[in-house]
């Protein structure tokens, strides 16, 4: 089992709310290669979620926490 950096640059720090949203998706997609390390089912099951709703909309919740914590990291941007 390869490790997967889970944490882009170990930081949550970012310049922009812009890129703190972009860091949230990448995370999101590290923890579904991490959870599913074989990428052959991780493309036949792109098949399943990306018809299903639900578990698109659960996707974006996922996404929505990791930018939450992100954002909270940087202090809402604010200096």
């Amino acid at each position: 089992m390869d490790a997967v950096t889970l944490v882009p640059g170990n930081s949550l720090i970012t310049a922009t709310p812009e890129e703190g949203r972009q860091l949230a998706v990448k995370m999101a997609r590290l923890v579904v290669k991490n959870t599913q390390q074989d990428a052959g089912v991780r493309e036949r099951l792109r098949e399943v979620y990306a018809n299903d709703a639900g578990m698109l909309l659960q996707l974006t919740q996922v996404v929505a926490t990791e930018f939450a914590t992100i954002a909270a990291a940087n202090n809402y941007w604010r200096q």
